[in-house]
C-alpha cells in the first residue's frame, strides 16, 4: 500500500470548505453564552465534618473557533490521516457574585476511521475527542462520537434516561472506590444519598438539613455570604437539583415542548475510558444489579499534578483530590418554532468522578468517589 502522505504545507481554504470539514462538529463553532448549576462535594479543610459540598448556580461563555487548515497525523501502518477541530475556551462564574469559577481551554478534533488501530464509528456518526486544560492541574482526552439526532434532547423515554445520551446516570451520591482491579460503580439517576451512601452519611446532600459548622454546604462560609440556595430553581426542587442537576436540562427543554419547539442537531457522547459501570436502579446497595456501558469508541484518560494524586497514600493524608474519570453528553440543538424564529441552543451535563479519601471512624480512612456534576443551557449569540 503506497503511503499517501499530507502536504507539509497547509493554507487555509474558504470559510465554508472549513465548516464543511468539521462535518457534524459545524454548528458547534461559535460564542454561546447562558446559565448553569455546578455541584461538588470538596474536603474540608477546618475539620468539621468530612466534606463541604458547594452549590453555585452560574453563568457562562463557551467560544469555539474553526482551526483553518488540517491537522496531518503521520501514518506508520497505514496512510497519514488528517483530523479537523475547533479550539474553545470555557469561562463559569458564579451567578450570585459574579465571582471565577473555572477556565479552561482546549481543543475539540473529529477523526476519520483508520485501520491501523481498526477504529470505526457507528453509520452516520464521526469520532471525536476532546483534549481540555484545567488550572487545577489537570489535562484530560475525552474520546468518543458525535452523531445526528432528531427529536427533544435530554428529555427521559423508554430508550434512555436522558434521550440521546449514552449516560444512564449523571447523580451527585458518593460511592465506594474498591481496590483495583474491581471497578467503581456509579448509582442510578434519581438515587439519593441519605439511602444509599455508605457510612458515615453525609448530611450536606440533604436540603432539609441546614447548613452549619457541622453540616457545610453553600452559602455556609462564603465569603462575601451567598444568598440563601432557592427552594426551587425554574420550577425543579432544589433536592431533585442536588439529586440529579440535569433535570434543570429537562425542565428548559419539557418547556419548549410544551410551547410548541422542535428539535434537531448533534450530540456528542466523551469518556476518558473504555467502560463505566452503574447501578441499574435508584437507591441500590452493592450486590444488586449493574451493568456496564460502554461508550462508542469511549478511551483517553487524565493526568494531574502531584498535589492531587501524592502524599500517603495510606497515611491519614493520602492523596487530597485525584481525578478519575470524566464522561460527558453535549446537545447541539437546532430549535424551531412555526410561529418564531429559529435558534441554536447548546446543553451538556459532565460528569467529573473526584476521588478523595474522609475518616470514618478515626484513624479508618476509606476513598469514596465524589461527583462533581455540571450542567449548563447557552444559546448561540456570534457565528
Amino acid at each position: 500500500m503506497p503511503n499517501e502522505r499530507i502536504s507539509s504545507v497547509r493554507i487555509s481554504p474558504d470559510s465554508a470548505t472549513v465548516l464543511k470539514q468539521l462535518g457534524l462538529l459545524a454548528d458547534f463553532a461559535g460564542t454561546w453564552h447562558g446559565e448553569g448549576f455546578n455541584l461538588i462535594a470538596r474536603p474540608d479543610s477546618e475539620g468539621n465534618a468530612n466534606l463541604y459540598l458547594q452549590l453555585n448556580q452560574t453563568h457562562e461563555t463557551l467560544k469555539l473557533d474553526p482551526i483553518g487548515s488540517s491537522i496531518p497525523n503521520r501514518g506508520f501502518g497505514q496512510n497519514d490521516i488528517e483530523l479537523f477541530g475547533l479550539t474553545y475556551l470555557q469561562k463559569i462564574s458564579d451567578a450570585a457574585t459574579g465571582g471565577a469559577m473555572h477556565i479552561e481551554p482546549g481543543i475539540w478534533v473529529t477523526q476519520k476511521g483508520t485501520t491501523y488501530p481498526p477504529e470505526t464509528a457507528p453509520a452516520g456518526a464521526q469520532i471525536v475527542a476532546r483534549m481540555g486544560n484545567i488550572p487545577h492541574g489537570n489535562s484530560m482526552l475525552a474520546q468518543g462520537i458525535a452523531q445526528p439526532f432528531a427529536g427533544p434532547p435530554t428529555l427521559t423515554t423508554p430508550a434512555a434516561q436522558y434521550a440521546f445520551s449514552a449516560f444512564p446516570s449523571f447523580n451527585s451520591t458518593p460511592f465506594l472506590v474498591p481496590p483495583p482491579p474491581a471497578p467503581p460503580v456509579l448509582n442510578a439517576a434519581g438515587s439519593s444519598e441519605a439511602l444509599t451512601a455508605p457510612p458515615p452519611n453525609f448530611s450536606q446532600y440533604n436540603i432539609a438539613n441546614p447548613e452549619s459548622a457541622t453540616n457545610p454546604r453553600t452559602p455556609f462560609g462564603t465569603s462575601p455570604p451567598d444568598p440563601p440556595l432557592p427552594a426551587a430553581i425554574n420550577g425543579v426542587l432544589m433536592q431533585d437539583v442536588v439529586n440529579d442537576p440535569i433535570t434543570l436540562l429537562q425542565a428548559v427543554i419539557a418547556k419548549q415542548v410544551d410551547d410548541g419547539h422542535t428539535f434537531e442537531g448533534t450530540v456528542i457522547n466523551v469518556a476518558t475510558q473504555a467502560s463505566i459501570t452503574f447501578f441499574t436502579t435508584p437507591n441500590s446497595k452493592a450486590g444488586d444489579p449493574t451493568v456496564a456501558v460502554n461508550p462508542a469508541n469511549g478511551a483517553g484518560g487524565i493526568e494531574n499534578i502531584l498535589f492531587l494524586e501524592g502524599g500517603e497514600p495510606t497515611g491519614p493524608k493520602g492523596p487530597n483530590a485525584d481525578t478519575a474519570t470524566v464522561y460527558a453528553t453535549f446537545w447541539i440543538e437546532k430549535v424551531s418554532h412555526k410561529d418564531h424564529p429559529t435558534f441554536m441552543q447548546l446543553q451538556y451535563a459532565q460528569m467529573v468522578i473526584l476521588n478523595f479519601p474522609i475518616f470514618t471512624a478515626l484513624p479508618k480512612v476509606v476513598t469514596l468517589g465524589w461527583p462533581h456534576i455540571s450542567v449548563a443551557t447557552l444559546r448561540k449569540t456570534f457565528s
